[in-house]
């Protein structure tokens, strides 16, 4: 029996990890030591992680001393909105899980129907209380990859006296983000989207912005997140920093895909279309055909995608970031995302496209022979 050669297209959900990161990691685990220790083998564990706090502050335009290392981009925005001291949290309707539960009372502002904050209504809100806010917003979209208006967000929240947190960890590695020219004052980051290990992220905290840290024990990330660095992981994900500086020339791979499946069904619809994107990220409706059947038979033909963003449960549900788009629920059932990362090449596009020809097609000859059997 003959192996159909794998083609991974789910960046978004993590991207593999880069050869110069695994290397990395491999020589952290070799040296060993804590990097708290005073003694030679510490102070090697030590240089380590400030080589990647550098490399990671670099990565988004950010001081290294800003840099807080977690456990991913759950645990940075679980820190953030706990961290900044601000009860009342605002968040686009958009967000990730991670944002959307990690707040209570949170309050929700619209989006088009494109998936982009209603800046009207954000100044709306702010203006209902006097009480400082928190607005949480995200750099980019983990579904459709459209990139949120952050400067005209930042300015109506700092006119209203609320400090700003921006969900980072899709648009980092991607595209150029500039945490000070954007002028936010908190920014998740999580290593293993853009070719960095599991399991290890980045909180950036502004100098001078308020921030309270939610445990006790060490002084390490000075005093900001008790507990001994992933020396290992940490160094991974400065050396991909490093390497994803340059961000992803996928644009073109992105717009020859959409152009080949809307050929191919012209009723399938590209999500978030009339937005600035991602050049990597792609959502898109298989007309009349489910998710779930469409992830399964593609994982069939060897391409790995998804429908909608990774959970735990590894479940298919109605995308809440699409109903809150105004996707009726028909539609949203269809959509699939295809993401690209550091890996993709031009052939993994070629056989995707091949594989979404063969399944659109074999299922519309199948209703057509079902409907002329009736």
């Amino acid at each position: 029996m003959s192996v159909v050669a794998s083609v991974y297209l789910d960046h978004n959900a993590t991207s593999p990890l880069r050869p110069a990161a695994f290397d990395a990691m491999v020589e952290a685990l070799r040296a060993s030591g804590n990097p708290s220790s005073v003694h030679r083998v510490g102070r090697a564990a030590r240089g380590l992680i400030d080589t990647a706090r550098r490399q990671v502050a670099a990565l988004v335009g950010a001081l290294p001393a800003e840099i807080v290392f977690t456990s991913g981009g759950t645990e940075a925005n679980n820190l953030a909105l706990s961290g900044a001291g601000r009860r009342r949290v605002l968040a686009s309707a958009v967000e990730h899980d991670s944002v959307l539960n990690a707040a209570r009372n949170l309050e929700l502002v619209a989006v088009d129907g494109n998936g982009v904050v209603d800046l009207a209504a954000l100044q709306r809100l702010l203006a209902t209380s006097r009480e400082p806010a928190l607005v949480s917003v995200m750099f980019a979209n983990n579904e459709t990859g459209v990139i949120q208006p952050i400067a005209e967000i930042v300015r109506i929240a700092r006119a209203a006296g609320a400090l700003i947190h921006c969900d980072a960890v899709q648009g980092a590695g991607k595209v150029p983000v500039d945490m000070h020219g954007m002028g936010v004052d908190y920014l998740s980051l999580s290593a293993h989207k853009f070719g960095g290990p599991t399991g290890v992220g980045a909180l950036v905290v502004r100098d001078g912005a308020p921030f309270h840290t939610d445990r006790r024990g060490g002084g390490q990330e000075s005093n900001r997140r008790a507990g001994t660095e992933n020396v290992a992981g940490i160094a991974g994900f400065g050396i991909a920093a490093a390497e994803a500086k340059s961000g992803l020339a996928t644009q073109a791979l992105r717009d020859h895909l959409e152009a080949s499946l809307r050929a191919i069904a012209p009723a399938a619809r590209v999500f978030g279309a009339g937005a600035l994107r991602l050049p990597n990220t792609v959502c898109i409706s298989m007309p009349g055909v489910r998710a779930e059947t469409q992830v399964m038979a593609l994982d069939l033909a060897g391409v790995a995608v998804s429908a909608g963003a990774a959970c735990s449960s590894g479940k298919v549900s109605r995308s809440a970031v699409l109903a809150a788009m105004g996707v009726e629920v028909a539609e949203s059932e269809t959509a699939l995302r295809i993401s690209f990362g550091w890996s993709t090449v031009s052939q993994d596009i070629e056989r995707l496209i091949a594989a979404w020809r063969d399944l659109y097609i074999r299922v519309t000859h199948s209703d057509i022979a079902q409907a002329r059997a009736a």
